[in-house]
């Protein structure tokens, strides 16, 4: 198995030319050359990108192989939007996936109405599905929107803001979060219908991560002060899911004295699928945190860190490369 790494920093203004940097003689084919773009995941051996080389749309890349399939965006009125990439085939290992099928899908804020809709694109039919919009027809929904009406003036517009960050993908369930309180959105494939749940705190900020946890459970990932603390929601004695503290970990004993300053972190910037690793970025630069034996390891220097997103493959064995996406500040 083999990690590389796309990350983004936050930029003002344009953006900067994309740059690969390997840690290793592995293959790995060049980043595509595709002018403008952002990465949006990485997961089972392919990496999805938004492209704006002849009109905006996506762009599903295999690292080992150099394939690319371009996809289109869907004809959505979309505002800020968050996507993911997945293998679909029932009960693979997603150990070598590089041939198979795929799916995107794409969740959005609409561009004029208070709506959050999902649609999938399948490579097998290379079509979008019909879209699905979660609305005020939906409780958790209707309570969100008051919620933000309750702490802010009653005058505010409403806005559902889909967080433009990684989401979870776990069995037919795509989860991604909202702006205030990281309420956080579900969009079941399979029954095409959304439901939303709470965070397991009523976390104000903005740099958290979803993940797949042990047993196929969501999980959720945030720092408050020099803590870093991991949450899962599992199913109890009585059939009822909930959310399960099982990490608080002090960083300011795992991590390099004096970069835990307010202004540079620590914040949680991504997580690795299925293996239990965190990304924290500090004033001294970007680190893995491994969840089960708790080492500790920096990959990358100082940078204002907008999301990491991990690549992993089974494909090539015995070797590692970092693949960066280079950002100015």
């Amino acid at each position: 198995m083999w990690r590389p790494v796309l990350h983004r920093l936050k930029v003002m203004q344009g953006d900067p030319a994309p740059c690969l940097s390997p840690t290793t003689a592995a293959p790995l084919s060049p980043y595509p050359d595709c002018g403008s773009s952002r990465a949006l995941d990485c997961r089972h051996g392919r990496v999805l990108l938004h492209v704006g080389d002849g009109g905006w749309h996506l762009i599903v890349w295999d690292p080992v192989t150099g394939d690319c399939h371009a996809v289109p965006e869907p004809d959505l009125p979309w505002l800020i939007y968050s996507a993911a990439v997945f293998c679909p085939v029932p009960g693979c290992d997603h150990l070598d996936c590089h041939v198979g099928p795929f799916r995107v899908v794409f969740m959005a804020t609409h561009d004029d109405e208070e709506l959050v809709t999902a649609t999938v694109y399948s490579s097998e039919t290379s079509a979008w599905s019909v879209p699905v919009s979660l609305d005020t027809d939906c409780e958790a929904y209707a309570q969100h929107r008051r919620d933000v009406h309750a702490l802010t003036d009653p005058w505010y517009y409403y806005i559902p803001y889909v967080q433009p960050r990684r989401g979870a993908v776990i069995g037919d369930e795509a989860s991604f979060t909202l702006r205030w309180g990281n309420t956080i959105v579900i969009y079941d494939l399979g029954k095409n219908c959304f439901s939303m749940i709470s965070p397991p705190t009523p976390y104000m900020y903005d740099d958290v991560a979803l993940m797949e946890m042990e047993h196929s459970s969501l999980g959720f990932a945030y720092t408050e002060g020099s803590k870093l603390y991991v949450w899962s929601r599992k199913v109890n004695s009585e059939g009822a899911a909930e959310w399960v503290q099982c990490k608080a970990i002090e960083l300011a004993t795992t991590i390099p004295a004096g970069s835990l300053g307010d202004e540079d972190g620590p914040f949680v910037v991504g997580s690795a699928e299925g293996v239990g690793v965190i990304f924290i970025s500090t004033g001294a630069g970007l680190f893995t945190i491994e969840l089960k034996s708790g080492r500790v390891k920096k990959v990358d220097g100082p940078g204002v860190y907008f999301s990491v997103l991990p690549y992993m493959s089974f494909y090539t064995p015995n070797c590692g490369r970092v693949l960066s996406l280079a950002r100015t500040h």
